[in-house]
């Protein structure tokens, strides 16, 4: 049997030796000698035991690779150890994932919910994936305490929970990303491989032990309320968001809370509440010329904020934030804006100065600066949230990637404004508190999921 490097038998030795005993509701999924109960899937990377632990080793060009139980599991803890040699890759835990057999021409696709092993400089370790499928539902930016847990050469505990719809992990025994979602209520756990085009890369090894999964009597472990919750059912609010604060600001059915922007009750015209949505509905494209905007009654000064929103092909509009109405101007009243746009189509995207009018970008003063595959085209929903805290710093994020941050009344921020459309107005931005408005811009978007958690 091939030898470990110095670095790695010291971890393994550190962190003891595979536990043959049963703990009390506890089953041990790896018997520390074989690969009993698990099955190879997808690619050709190579899997064995090595000093009591299951040893992944990557291969050049073939595709990500997986070993899996060949038992599907529903709800369920599930708790290991993981080290991985190389930094600059990274590597998976499937949970309530299954196997295309088209998929990779015919050879087979794992695609599902995937616990992130990543010891980049990046550091999403924790971090919740869907593999194959919609791609990141928990970066682990959204939660920046948890980043530190994750420590390169040595074991790390892994800890999964997958309760009904709640998808939680934990990575040293710091709680890392939390989950709601409805798309898989089972499926097999899987060890990844990724797959490697770079020579260098070829050979590292992942490493993990002291594989063990309970699914009865199962008792979620502390929450912590700061902990950023992601829910993908649209309008509804988990337990987790209840006890945080989190509300909701468009209950799915009525417009209760909300009003014209000028108007003494909600818009007679240019709006519609219909199968859970909120939707502007296309005009000429002009602002404000028929509905008109749209602006909570409540007013907000430190505060969370996510909503859904589905563009139109060619769409323009806005979220905005600190509107105080006191401007009374002509077309859309006046705040700071998360731009809500088709880049590719509108116009507007390539005015304004050095992209600073383009998607979830502080409109007319800071650029988002986003990735392609964090956006998703119109017809398809994204998440976009503002985050302002106490201190006054701000951050926009888009589909849990942050874009953008900057601090509101800073002298950077003010000199932002001296050369923007916002010159014009005295202390801009700048506002203690303000509504949220949802901007009529002449074209078809919806509106979903919009809540707000008041930070104090």
């Amino acid at each position: 049997m091939k030898k470990l490097p110095f670095l790695f038998t010291l971890a393994i030795l550190a962190h003891g030796t595979f536990a043959q005993k049963q703990t009390s509701g506890w089953t041990n999924l790896f018997d520390g000698k074989s690969l009993n109960g698990w099955k190879k899937l997808s690619g050709n990377a190579e899997y064995k035991i090595e000093n009591g632990a299951i040893t992944g080793v990557t291969s050049l060009n073939t595709p990500n690779t997986f070993l899996v139980t060949e038992k599907e599991y529903g709800d369920f803890i599930l708790e290991l150890e993981v080290l991985m040699e190389d930094t600059t890759s990274n590597s998976g835990i499937q949970f309530r994932s299954h196997l295309n057999p088209a998929g990779n021409n015919g050879t087979g696709r794992v695609y599902g919910y995937q616990y992130e092993i990543d010891p980049s400089s990046r550091r999403w370790s924790g971090g919740i994936y869907d593999e194959a499928r919609r791609d990141w539902l928990y970066p682990l930016g959204l939660n920046p305490a948890a980043q530190p847990a994750f420590k390169n050469g040595q074991f790390n505990k892994v800890r999964i929970e997958c309760i009904g719809h709640n998808l939680r992990t934990w990575v040293n025994n710091i709680e890392a990303a939390y989950v709601v979602d409805t798309l898989d209520a089972a499926g097999f756990i899987g060890l990844q491989v990724h797959g490697i085009k770079n020579p260098e890369q070829a050979g590292k090894k992942i490493y993990w032990k002291n594989i063990r999964i309970k699914t009865s009597n199962l008792v979620p472990a502390p929450h912590l309320k700061t902990t950023y919750v992601v829910n993908t059912i649209p309008n509804t609010l988990s337990d987790a968001e209840k006890q945080s604060g989190t509300v909701l600001l468009f209950d799915g059915v009525s417009s209760k809370g909300w009003k014209g922007a000028y108007k003494p009750g909600f818009p007679e015209k240019g709006w519609e509440i219909k199968d859970g949505l909120l939707s502007v509905l296309a005009s000429s494209g002009a602002e404000s010329t028929n509905g008109g905007d749209i602006v909570t009654v409540k007013e907000y000064s430190a505060f969370d904020l996510t909503f859904d929103f589905k563009l139109t092909t060619g769409a323009n509009s806005g979220v905005k934030y600190f509107v105080t109405l006191k401007e009374n101007n002509p077309g859309s009243a006046i705040g700071l804006e998360y731009q809500v746009l088709d880049d590719k189509v509108h116009p507007d995207a390539k005015m304004g100065r050095d992209g600073n009018r383009t998607l979830a970008s502080l409109y007319d003063l800071i650029k988002a600066n986003k990735q392609d595959r964090f956006t998703r085209p119109p017809g398809q929903w994204n998440t976009g949230r503002v985050v302002v805290y106490p201190n006054n710093h701000v951050e926009h994020y888009i589909n849990g990637l942050k874009v953008l941050e900057y601090e509101r009344g800073s002298q950077a921020f003010r000199d932002l404004v001296a050369i923007s459309k916002y010159k014009k107005w005295p202390n801009f931005g700048e506002a203690k508190a303000g509504r949220i408005l949802l901007q009529d811009h002449g074209n078809a978007v919806s509106f979903r999921s919009i809540k707000i958690k008041e930070l104090k």
